[in-house]
């Protein structure tokens, strides 16, 4: 898209220079020089804006907070006079937030006599340091736009809007004033996808200042998909004919693909659809009933939550107890029970309730004790007991069983946020000694908690045990609960060092598996006396590739990871090392992927192509409805360009993991059989879709999987007594065509 007289105006007045941009000092300077009174709204002015404002984007239901209590936050607020307007109209609680010491210096004194109760703070928006849940509405008028300027990394950008997503409230507002360029609106669709009601609208300038689109993003239950609503008027696009044109197109093209998400996914009813009996008398147990649930409302909640109810099969003896609510403290957690061989009907039979209600917490809960849940929860919880006179309602937090749990390190990245390295031991193992010691890393940020978990070996351990959590919740009040304590005295002594013979994930012990399997590329290569090319995206603690490295000696690794801090956390704390065979690359994968694919047009030969590309890495944002891979390396565009960088018989590898519903994982595939004739799946767990492996192949002739089969357990006959030789060979049996 091209841009339009509004974003030239902005980009003239804007400082030029790349760092100027990231720079607190430049932003300084540059405040200083134009002074408070010589300002210029970028967009358009309140006397346009306040129509739809105060009649539409700032309407509530009646259980939202009044006007003057609703909590509004104002990220980037340069000398915009858009606080003030608020402020006139009876917004009391505003916290207006920018980068510049001078501008929110200048600000406060402009406002301090006049609006009172309004709140200046200096901060960087990509690291607000206020609490999750905070504010009712979020109103950005061109601060992601000057973020995704064409010079400034697009992932500042994203972790923005991460921060968006964790302020606000459930039925909270994002406000987003914007040009609407490219790279801008396609963040912005693509990040409010999953939990989100969005509408676009426009606001005609004059013109010769363009147009500003508005974008409103309502804060919904994470596992809904809608389709965005537009309101720009017949006006813009006969004035602003090209402009106005390609925001239609995007709007388009994105509604198709939230269509192709939403149509396997499953439906969720809030508690008063349940009332009016839509799944039958929900006061009433029906055996093997099992209902989503969304649990919050607008005014009535901090936060939305997802849950599941189960009623269980009746047994000759009694239930111990007729309601039980497990809170799981992670999404992870909670994902896992359904991808689990058992399934959460297992669970159900453990938990011997008549009815169970499952809640997952996601990172949006990351600072709130169990107790501030339950309170949270409480009303809409007691809405779902049987009726039988008697009910309590038992309350049981689901943790990630462990025995014992110490912070090795804790570092903070512009790219990733905080990174943690932790040391813990589960109190239920297998395949390892008792009370062994495995290493584990996570980013804050991102949804799913562990990034990666290494078996360390040591000499000695002295631990204390965690006490059990389970409370009873009467019906009828409030009971409060008691977190357990997380001060327990627990120190690890010894020399450790992580083994690289284990792999705990089983996607990369799938990985190894599928590798070998289409493998006749690489026996090629090997008899030759060269090396197999292998590209894998994402390092995280470096896990894969050293152990690919130890048992595959014909694979020349190379590792191509965003963020040079992951980086040295993988060295310093996961014996992560490079050699001839193992290099590492800090740079956007997406275009190092692109400019291997087009070394064909650049007159280079097959020698610049990968034999493996794999994608290892986690999504940051459950706006995508993925746990893993990002959506970006699932998209087709992407695709098409990692098949132009693979070799003839080049493979391409890649998890995927979704949250909600089969739409997501049906979209994905599809995109898959566009670009590659082959395509092979292996499902992480018997019977279920959530998690699977993918592998595809450049090559268009199709693959006997069963004589490739035949053929790996021949080339491994005399290794066979090794137990990741039978783990790769029982899976390689589990993959199968797409």
């Amino acid at each position: 898209m091209e841009m339009g007289e509004n974003s030239v105006r902005i980009a003239k007045e804007l400082p030029v220079i790349f760092g100027h941009f990231t720079s607190q000092e430049s932003w300084d300077v540059f405040f200083s020089v134009r002074g408070v009174d010589d300002y210029s709204e970028w967009y358009a002015d309140w006397p346009q804006l306040r129509p739809a404002f105060l009649s539409s984007h700032l309407s509530f239901p009646p259980s939202a907070p009044p006007r003057e209590e609703l909590s509004i936050l104002v990220p980037a607020c340069g000398y915009s006079r858009l606080s003030e307007h608020l402020y006139d109209e009876g917004f009391r609680s505003i916290t207006n937030v920018d980068f510049s010491k001078v501008v929110v210096s200048a600000m406060l004194r402009r406002n301090v006599k006049e609006r009172p109760l309004m709140r200046w703070r200096v901060m960087d928006m990509t690291n607000m340091q206020f609490a999750n849940g905070s504010y009712e509405v979020i109103i950005d008028k061109g601060g992601l736009d000057a973020l995704m300027e064409h010079e400034i990394d697009p992932r500042f950008g994203t972790l923005y809007l991460s921060e968006v997503k964790r302020l606000l409230k459930a039925g909270g507002k994002y406000i987003c004033l914007t040009s609407a360029e490219s790279r801008v609106l396609g963040l912005l669709l693509s990040k409010f996808r999953f939990g989100w009601k969005v509408d676009l609208h426009s606001v005609a300038q004059d013109p010769s200042s363009g147009i500003t689109f508005v974008l409103v993003a309502e804060k919904y239950i994470i596992s809904h998909v809608s389709q965005i609503k537009s309101f720009v008027d017949e006006y813009s696009v006969e004035s602003l004919g090209n402009q106005v044109q390609e925001v239609f197109e995007a709007l388009e093209k994105e509604n198709t693909v939230r269509a192709e998400y939403s149509n396997g996914t499953g439906k969720w009813y809030s508690i008063e659809e349940l009332k009016l009996g839509v799944k039958g008398n929900i006061r009433v147990l029906e055996p093997l009933r099992s209902v989503c649930v969304f649990l919050g409302g607008t005014g009535l909640s901090r936060f939305f939550y997802n849950s599941v109810l189960f009623d269980a099969i009746p047994k000759e003896e009694p239930f111990t107890d007729q309601f039980r609510v497990l809170f799981f403290q992670n999404m992870l957690s909670f994902q896992d029970v359904f991808v689990s061989r058992n399934g959460p009907w297992g669970l159900v039979r453990g938990s011997n309730a008549a009815r169970v209600l499952m809640v997952g917490l996601d990172a949006s809960h990351s600072n709130l004790s169990l107790a501030d849940v339950v309170r949270d929860v409480t009303d809409f919880v007691k809405e779902l007991a049987p009726v039988d006179g008697k009910t309590d309602v038992v309350v049981t937090s689901v943790d990630e069983g462990l025995k014992w749990r110490k912070i090795v390190y804790e570092v903070t990245s512009a790219l990733t946020g905080t990174i943690v390295v932790e040391d813990v031991i589960y109190k239920q193992q297998s395949d390892v000694p008792k009370d062994s010691i495995f290493r584990r890393l996570y980013f804050r940020r991102t949804e799913t908690i562990m990034q990666s978990e290494a078996l360390l070996s040591t000499k000695e351990l002295e631990i204390k045990k965690i006490p059990a959590v389970s409370r009873t919740w009467k019906k009828g009040k409030s009971k409060k609960f008691v977190s357990p304590s997380s001060s327990d005295s627990h120190e690890s002594s010894g020399n450790t060092k992580v083994d690289h013979e284990f792999l705990a994930c089983e996607f990369h012990q799938g990985m190894i598996a599928g590798l070998l399997l289409f493998s006749i590329h690489s026996k090629r290569t090997s008899s030759a006396g060269g090396f197999v090319k292998t590209v894998i995206i994402g390092l995280g603690a470096g896990l894969l590739p050293m152990c690919m490295r130890k048992y595959i000696p014909s694979l020349k690794i190379e590792v191509v990871e965003l963020d040079p801090v992951v980086l040295k956390v993988a060295k310093e704390y996961f014996d992560f090392a490079e050699d001839e065979r193992l290099k590492v690359h800090i740079t956007d994968p997406i275009k190092f992927v692109r400019e291997i694919a087009n070394s064909d047009a650049e007159g280079k030969n097959d020698y610049f192509k990968v034999d493996v590309l794999i994608v290892d890495v986690n999504s940051s944002d459950l706006s995508s409805g993925l746990i893993t891979p990002e959506a970006e390396f699932v998209e087709e565009h992407f695709l098409v360009a990692a098949k132009e960088s693979l070799s003839y018989k080049g493979l391409l590898i890649t998890k995927l993991a979704r949250n909600f519903g089969t739409g997501v994982r049906t979209a994905v595939h599809s995109n898959l059989r566009k670009v590659f004739s082959n395509v092979f799946s292996m499902k992480m767990e018997v019977g279920e879709d959530f998690c699977e492996l993918i592998f595809a192949l450049k090559k268009e002739s199709p693959v006997e999987l069963g004589e490739a089969c035949a053929a790996l357990g021949r080339s491994l006959e005399y290794q066979n007594n090794k137990a990741w030789v039978k783990k790769a060979l029982a899976d390689s049996k589990m993959i199968q065509p797409l």
